[in-house]
């Protein structure tokens, strides 16, 4: 639904925390009317019951999911359930796999992304870091399926695209597809996947992935799968880069980065410190069993950790869920963030740092002048929100009525 002006009646704001001492106790919350006009929010007034508007029934307003990790262009969702292979192990498995069976996925892969599009939006998210494929096999098909899907949801979900070459730039002759592809608009950010183990040589394809992001004005996303040396080499690499080019700071990201969580608590303390003064960013779908990621840590000392879905049902893994909630109640419970302020703060990895309450309680969202871009769930407080993963019963995006 499209409307340039409406009001919203019974909508649940945070307003405040309640404390015992230094303790936050509760969440305090009120009822609002929320008026939005152009895709922005207008104004916020206290709640008339009695008003002509869309009835919010008392469900908390929080800012819209962000899933900062995706594949829309090649997973298999929409497809015959298809569990994970046994018989494939290693990344140069899966290339094999993909080089067979991409081009039949292309042929239905515009109507299965809308699909996916539909599932996401149903868990709130409206804005999504999607990568897509640029390898010999799939040529520029996978990018021109991927941006027709994402053209059929105009007005509801937004994504920015990563070229993103799967195959290596040079284990395939992935090299000249992605220098005509780094020039296109559409792309924001230039990826990479383990140079070390798949090309042969972390400083021949990282120099190469740097110098196409910077020549083209755009982002690094490098996947990085890598442990011990290599790994870390690697996002030493991109420290360096990017403290020699401040272009990148703040647009530079490695997704994975398990190298990370072999480290001593000295080491990564170390190296979140170079992270945070370079301002290169960690990408994590949040591991969890034999390998967990300091994201306390790199949070401690001010890295921006983003937090995406990865893999919903693919050839790599099933085990997505699709919900942004459903990860913020993940590191919830994998840190121990279980108090009520912890909770609230954890909300912070579905909305990519958006809150409504700042960490001493005061109102920082939703205020006139914001984006119109917010999920509506069944619950009393972010806190319940996260511990519950509490059902969502509406999506707005910039002030287009998703349902």
């Amino acid at each position: 639904m499209k409307a340039k002006t409406y009001r919203l009646k019974n909508v649940l704001l945070e307003t405040g925390f309640e404390y015992e001492g230094n303790d936050v106790l509760r969440t305090n919350t009120g009822l609002y009317t929320v008026e939005v006009e152009d895709g922005k929010i207008k104004l916020l007034k206290p709640n008339d019951p009695n008003e002509n508007a869309i009835d919010a029934k008392g469900h908390l307003m929080l800012p819209a999911f962000k899933d900062m990790h995706a594949h829309l262009d090649k997973m298999l969702f929409g497809l015959p359930w298809e569990a994970v292979s046994p018989t494939r192990h290693t990344v140069k498995d899966m290339i094999a796999y993909e080089q067979k069976m991409i081009p039949t996925w292309l042929n239905t892969s515009v109507e299965r992304t809308g699909k996916m599009l539909n599932f996401l939006q149903a868990y709130g998210t409206d804005f999504i870091r999607t990568h897509f494929n640029v390898d010999p096999t799939s040529g520029l098909k996978s990018l021109t399926n991927l941006e027709e899907a994402l053209a059929s949801k105009k007005g509801t979900v937004e994504a920015e695209l990563v070229a993103f070459p799967q195959h290596g730039l040079y284990y395939t002759d992935t090299l000249p597809i992605l220098k005509d592809v780094a020039k296109l608009d559409a792309v924001s950010f230039i990826g990479g996947v383990d140079p070390y183990s798949l090309d042969g040589s972390i400083e021949r394809t990282m120099e190469q992935i740097t110098n196409l992001a910077l020549d083209n004005n755009k982002g690094i996303d490098i996947h990085l799968h890598e442990m011990g040396e290599s790994g870390i080499k690697t996002i030493e690499f991109l420290i360096d880069r990017t403290l020699e080019n401040p272009a990148l700071k703040g647009k530079a990201f490695v997704s994975h980065a398990f190298a990370l969580s072999r480290l001593t608590n000295v080491e990564v303390e170390k190296i979140a410190a170079r992270l945070a003064e370079a301002g290169v960013g960690i990408v994590s779908s949040v591991p969890f069993g034999n390998m967990i990621m300091p994201i306390p840590t790199l949070r401690k000392y001010g890295v921006e950790v983003l937090v995406g879905n990865d893999n919903i049902q693919d050839h790599w893994n099933t085990f997505g869920s699709g919900n942004m909630l459903q990860k913020a109640n993940l590191i919830a419970e994998l840190y121990g963030y279980g108090t009520e302020f912890g909770l609230s703060r954890a909300l912070a990895f579905a909305t990519r740092y958006k809150l409504p309450l700042d960490n001493q309680g005061n109102l920082q969202w939703p205020k006139a002048g914001d984006e119109a871009s917010m999920v509506f769930v069944d619950a009393s407080c972010s806190a319940e929100a996260v511990s519950r993963i509490s059902p969502v019963t509406s999506l707005l995006h910039k002030g287009n009525i998703v349902f």
